[in-house]
């Protein structure tokens, strides 16, 4: 797979749907490598709650983190439900924890609308809209940005 820069709205995109709580969010379809079943992982100290450590994937160390956790949706649990999406935003593999992955969409540019300002109640700056396909409303998540956000300090700019 190749990795997309960003994603053309104009056209459309494909997105893999996953859901954390209740809520359904859309991941673009080109940054996803893999998706597991939640294994046990290798715990780092003094990392981020949301940061639940690192599993050896043939050879490659990959971060996993816990979206529930990182989005403040409920209390984490794991069952076997519970997937981890491997996923490569600009060159790195990272691991996402999520309660289960459902489909993958096609959406185009008329299903999507901008996310919606809330002000300082509710941080928008990782959601690149709303798709809707039928009577679903799913959260487009921009992984990309959350992935290299300065809370999250998984990923350096390239270069350093």
């Amino acid at each position: 797979m190749e990795p997309s820069s960003s994603i053309q709205l104009a056209d459309g995109a494909e997105y893999l749907v996953f859901t954390l709580g209740h809520e359904e969010y859309g991941i673009d379809i080109l940054k996803v490598q893999e998706i597991r079943g939640y294994d046990q992982v290798t715990e780092i100290a003094n990392t981020p709650k949301f940061i639940k450590g690192v599993i050896n994937l043939r050879g490659t160390i990959v971060p996993i983190v816990d979206l529930r956790v990182k989005f403040s949706i409920g209390e984490a649990s794991y069952n076997q439900f519970t997937v981890v999406i491997i996923l490569n935003v600009l060159g790195r593999i990272i691991g996402v924890v999520v309660d289960g992955v459902s489909d993958v969409i096609a959406l185009s540019a008329e299903q999507i609308r901008p996310a919606p300002e809330f002000g300082s109640t509710l941080d928008t700056r990782y959601l690149q809209g709303l798709g809707t396909l039928d009577e679903r409303m799913i959260i487009l998540t921009d992984i990309e940005k959350l992935l290299t956000s300065k809370e999250m300090e998984l990923m350096d700019t390239p270069g350093t």
